[in-house]
């Protein structure tokens, strides 16, 4: 019987209770909304520090694939290079072996 009565007296809820509690649940709320106000400003500083990343890297990248344009170019010169000192070597060689086929062939 006694925990029925305990029971009973925590169910009893006047209105001036319920008024009190509204009034601490409304201002726990005001102190959460405050605190998002908060964590909203942080959010809007690191997306502004997320956007100036983003641009700084953006330069860098655009520098970076210019200097990789200009060794490309250095690259593909070099190769060109390579090539004609190669076909021209090979034609040393070939011009060398007819020139001296053709003298032994003049001296027999």
């Amino acid at each position: 019987m006694v925990a029925c009565m305990a029971v009973m007296a925590r169910e009893a809820w006047t209105d001036e209770r319920l008024d009190d509690l509204k009034e601490n649940v409304n201002q726990r709320f005001d102190e959460v909304d405050k605190r998002f106000d908060l964590v909203d400003q942080r959010f809007d500083r690191v997306e502004a520090d997320i956007r100036e990343l983003r641009t700084d890297m953006k330069a860098g990248f655009e520098r970076v694939d210019k200097k990789f344009e200009a060794l490309t170019t250095r690259i593909d010169s070099m190769q060109q290079t390579m090539v004609i000192g190669f076909v021209t070597l090979f034609a040393s060689i070939f011009a060398s072996v007819i020139g001296g086929v053709i003298a032994a062939l003049v001296l027999l």
